[in-house]
């Protein structure tokens, strides 16, 4: 296993390997998620750990996972010593959650919070966040049965060395009520930017969602906002179902989901060719253009080009580069590839200017 600090900028200047532009329905569906709460007995869930025993609870599931390998040799991040910046590119590349981000309280580090992860950063585990273990695999494309494999694979290697809390009546046990039972919280992420387009479309997938007893997120999941049309569609609760009835109730929305995005996509391009042709065309230009911009803009135009790009309408571009550029336009990635990756946050308003530099580089 590897504790060796990360160097930031070469860390930001790679692709997240699980961003595939020729996965399965691509187009519209950026990764597909798995994540498995587990906690081990003998010890209070996190909520209610006093620090020595968080502590300790970290150095005992630290060698199982140095043990498991993830996909190769394992990266280790201990919160409580890595900085603001770091924790900003794991949760842009979705390797942690919001929780461990702002994992201070009252600007004391929360100790025996950490993150193991391996080499293609589709396998992942976060230590002592709202529950002991969090096993995580993702995939590109609609390919959530492929990401569940792995994310079981790693669940069966762990219980051979860790004592995991399970109730014969609920099943494992976890530190939120939702969570009881497999455990497991499947999610899909969506590029959706026609039906952003169409609000009372949006609308409609929206309520289908809640109906089958799906939730709806922005993209870096629970408490984040939607940006740029990307939106996470995942399992509320998952008491009483098996892993694989709540893996159905996603492949029976999803492809319902992304052949509504593409109708709406060509009736767009059908009906409205010209003021579409022209939203993208001021996107790109602004992209390639602009002295300063903000994320959210940023990612507004982004949404749009890639539209462009899938419609034809910009056939000069690679959805590959546009991909890259969607997580590294990010604050931590910014952060870290203009060399102050150590250094406190720059001023949001040098932050617009750098990720301008940024657009105008890979796109001018």
């Amino acid at each position: 296993m590897q504790s060796n600090p990360i160097e930031l900028r070469s860390f930001a200047e790679r692709v997240n390997r699980w961003m595939d532009p020729n996965a399965r329905d691509a187009d519209v569906v950026i990764s597909a998620r798995a994540r498995l709460a587990r906690n081990v007995q003998g010890f209070a869930f996190p909520s209610h750990m006093d620090p020595d025993n968080a502590v300790e609870l970290c150095e005992l599931v630290k060698p199982a996972l140095a043990q498991a390998r993830l996909d190769g040799d394992t990266q280790w991040v201990s919160m409580g010593e890595s900085s603001q910046v770091l924790r900003l590119l794991l949760l842009e590349r979705n390797l942690i959650s919001r929780d461990l981000v702002n994992e201070q309280v009252l600007g004391q580090c929360l100790p025996g919070r950490a993150l193991a992860f391996g080499q293609s950063e589709t396998l992942s585990a976060m230590v002592g966040e709202e529950d002991h273990l969090r096993l995580c695999a993702l995939t590109p494309g609609f390919d959530i049965r492929g990401a569940l494999a792995k994310v079981r694979e790693l669940d069966e290697t762990l219980e051979q060395s860790l004592p995991f809390a399970v109730s014969e009546d609920m099943g494992y046990l976890t530190g939120c009520p939702t969570n009881v039972g497999t455990g497991l919280r499947a999610s899909i992420m969506l590029h959706l930017p026609a039906l952003g387009l169409v609000r009372n479309e949006l609308q409609k997938v929206f309520t289908a969602a809640q109906h089958t007893g799906l939730a709806v997120r922005g993209m870096h999941g629970e408490g984040s906002r939607a940006t740029g049309d990307f939106y996470q569609i995942s399992n509320q609760v998952t008491l009483g179902r098996s892993e694989d009835e709540l893996i159905d109730d996603l492949e029976a929305l999803v492809p319902y989901i992304v052949g509504f995005e593409r109708r709406v996509r060509e009736s767009l391009l059908e009906e409205h060719r010209g003021p579409l042709h022209d939203r993208v065309a001021k996107s790109y230009g602004i992209l390639r253009t602009t002295r300063s911009l903000a994320t959210g803009e940023a990612l507004a135009h982004i949404s749009s080009v890639r539209l462009g790009l899938h419609l034809g309408l910009l056939p000069e571009l690679s959805l590959s580069s546009l991909d890259r550029l969607w997580t590294q336009l990010q604050k931590g990635h910014l952060q870290a590839l203009s060399g102050n990756g150590e250094e406190s946050l720059v001023e949001a308003s040098e932050r617009d200017k750098l990720r301008a530099s940024l657009l105008r580089s890979r796109l001018g």
